[in-house]
This record gives structure tokens, sequence and C-alpha cells, in this order.
């Protein structure tokens, strides 16, 4: 097949649409549903990244996409008890690959909501088990297995976007645009994303451990894949906030560090006790859980509480979660992707436990920006690469 007709581009006033081949097939297959075209370029963004992130590392991946950037990304790794419980986990044994998508879209679950999903590996059942419960408007994937391909059609009402991609399937070296009928051209941007980037470290600590060198990687990647400017933190192998299109650095960092707050503030033990009626959906507790970390003291007073919980919360004060923070939250990473230019950006992510910094440099005050950092006692690598992705 060389083209696929769409309903309707950006908008349903932008036909007609659709996406085509100038030369040769197409690389994907529907295999459910009907998928946009903003699914599309989710998809096609997703499936460059997780796929990126496995060439990599060598492990599974999986990315939950909104709006042509990530909500969140993450490798295979497994799920902690408290993990389990705050991402909504099934229970039982759970694959590499259903972990890898379970942690990425746990990373900020508000955002993820309707998301589109990407795995680097075979979509199987457990994987689609985790897919099936959640408001997402499909996925992405090298196969699907009977039985996952089974689950994932059944899923809204039969209308699931399931789209299969040729893994081996690599992009003509030009890629071009139009922008108000005039045709942009430039380079694909096949820039290989690896450990040889970390090597310039210009702090005075330079202890940068194999767990850290991964997370260097998975932010770097998931940079690449989001529109700038875009600053990420990241813990364990997944992104736990992902700043995404602000014009300016330090408010991509605020933003992106913000998240990183909310994902281990839920790990709170208030949190964790957060008793719900037996009829608040999955999409209502995270909604509920976002209110209750922003002023759970509002939410108790007024009474809304009531809806939601079967036991009266516990107040979750500013103090408190200032000292969750503060003592718990540590050894994350930040990627950004151009450089810093002041040490504001190094003195927000310090507040979110941040350990370790890749980023460009280049910045007329680098100086500044690494004297930030070893104040800290950070480790930061200069990759001399920018990321911009529009």
């Amino acid at each position: 097949m060389t083209e696929l007709e769409l309903k309707y581009g950006c908008n349903p006033n932008q036909r007609p649409a659709r996406i085509f081949m100038e030369e040769g097939e197409l690389p994907l297959e529907v295999l459910n549903g009907k998928p946009g075209y903003i699914n599309f370029m989710d998809a096609l963004n997703s499936w460059q990244l997780v796929r990126a992130l496995k060439k990599a590392t060598g492990l599974p991946a999986a990315a939950s996409f909104k709006h042509v950037s990530p909500a969140g990304a993450a490798l295979g790794l497994p799920l902690s008890d408290v993990e389990r419980k705050i991402y909504f986990a099934p229970e039982g044994p759970l694959s590499p690959i259903a972990c890898a998508y379970i942690r990425a879209r746990g990373a900020d679950r508000l955002c993820s909501f309707g998301d589109w999903a990407a795995l680097s590996d075979t979509c199987n059942a457990d994987t689609a088990r985790a897919l099936a419960p959640e408001v997402s408007d499909g996925v992405i994937a090298p196969g699907y297995t009977d039985e996952a391909l089974s689950i994932l059609k059944a899923k809204k009402k039969g209308g699931y976007n399931v789209v299969r991609i040729d893994p081996d399937y690599q992009p003509a070296p030009i890629e071009r645009r139009n922008i108000f009928g005039i045709t942009f051209e430039q380079g694909y941007n096949d820039l290989a994303i690896d450990e040889k980037m970390l090597g310039d470290i210009v702090t005075q600590n330079k202890e940068l451990p194999q767990p850290a060198k991964h997370d260097m990687l998975l932010a770097l990647i998931t940079l690449k894949y989001t529109q700038s400017n875009s600053v990420c933190y990241v813990k364990d192998g997944m992104t736990i906030g992902v700043g995404a299109g602000q014009q300016s650095r330090i408010h991509c960092t605020r933003l992106a560090g913000n998240k990183a707050d909310i994902w281990w503030l839920r790990q709170h033990p208030y949190v964790l006790d957060l008793q719900f009626k037996q009829d608040v959906r999955r999409p209502d507790r995270d909604n509920a859980i976002d209110l209750y970390i922003a002023d759970s003291a509002a939410l108790i007073q007024d009474g809304g509480w009531e809806t939601l919980f079967s036991v009266r919360p516990k107040e979750l004060t500013p103090a408190d979660k200032t000292e969750w923070i503060s003592q718990h939250l540590s050894g994350v990473t930040l990627g950004s992707d151009a450089f810093f230019p002041f040490g504001d950006n190094v003195d927000r992510a310090h507040q979110s436990g941040v350990k370790y910094i890749a980023q460009p440099g280049g910045s007329i005050r680098d100086d500044q920006v690494i004297a930030t950092a070893d104040r800290y006692g950070m480790v930061m690598a200069f990759t001399g690469v920018r990321l911009f992705h529009h």
C-alpha cells in the first residue's frame, strides 16, 4: 500500500488528508481501528524513540505520547510493590515490555490520558492487559501475539487503533515538509545517541555509574523526540518529568521538575493510604490524587473528598511535601536539549533531587553553570550535541 486516506488532518476542517510514500510501500499496517493524522504523528515519533532506546541500552522500551511529545518513556525494568500500586498495574508476573509500558504510562498519568503507546518489542498478552483499562488512542509495535491482538481489538468497542510497523524500515536520508505552501528540506536526524557522548565530564565530581549512564541516554533520546525547548528528568530507567515546547529553558526545567515532584509525591505514605470509593474510575483517581497533592487542605475543607474517598484523608501540608521531596528524592538525572544559559536551571534541578546532568554545553556562562553544579556535588557531562525537535 502506497497511501492511506485519513478522515481529516490536525482539525476536522483540514481535508483531504492522507499518509503516503512517494516511492515504495508504506512500512506499516493498520491491524485495527482507523488512526488519524495526529495519531500517526504520535505513532511515528514514538516508534523512533523506543527503537533508539532499545538500540542504545539493549533493554525493551516503551513510550506514552500526547500531541507529538512524550508524556513518559521507560525501560523494561521490574516494578516495585509501590510502583505497582501507584501505576494501577495488573497483578501477577509481568514481562519486561509490559513493565516498560506501565512505567512509561505511570510517569505522568494526567498527561498520558488518551495517549498513543509505542513498544520496542512484540506486544504480548501482558502488555495488552496493561493497556486494556487505560484511556488510550492506540499503539504501535513491531508485532503482536494472537492473544494480545484479541485483547486490543476488544478495546474501545472494537475501535482501538493498532498499528504494526516494519522494524527493519529505514527512512530516506532527506526529509521534507510544507509550511504555508513552502517546502522545507533537511537531512533526517539519524544521530546515534550512545555512551560515547557522555565522556566529557566537566564537573569536579566525575563518578558516573552505569545506571546513571542509562538514565542519561534515556533522557537524551527522549529529548530528541520532544518538542523544543525541552528538559527531561529521569530516575531508575524511566522519565519522571518532561517539560516540552517552552520558550524559556528555566520554564522547561521548572515544568519538568514540578512533574517529577508530583511523581514522587504519589509515593508519599498519605497518598498511598488514600481509600477510594469503589465507583471511582481510574482516570478520576488520577485527577483526585493530583488535586489532593496540589491542595489537600482545600479538598478536605470544602468536603470534596466525600465524593471520592471512603475515609477522610490526612492533610498533606506544604511542609510535608517539602520534607518528603528534600529527604527522599535523590539520584535523579536531568537532560536538556540545548545548553543551560544560567545556573538557575541547576538550582531548580537540585530541588528535585538531581545528581546527574547531561546537556550540550556551549553557553557563554558555562563556567557559572559548572560552578553551580559543583556547589551541589553533581556530575555534569557536556555532550556537544543539540537535540532540537520541531
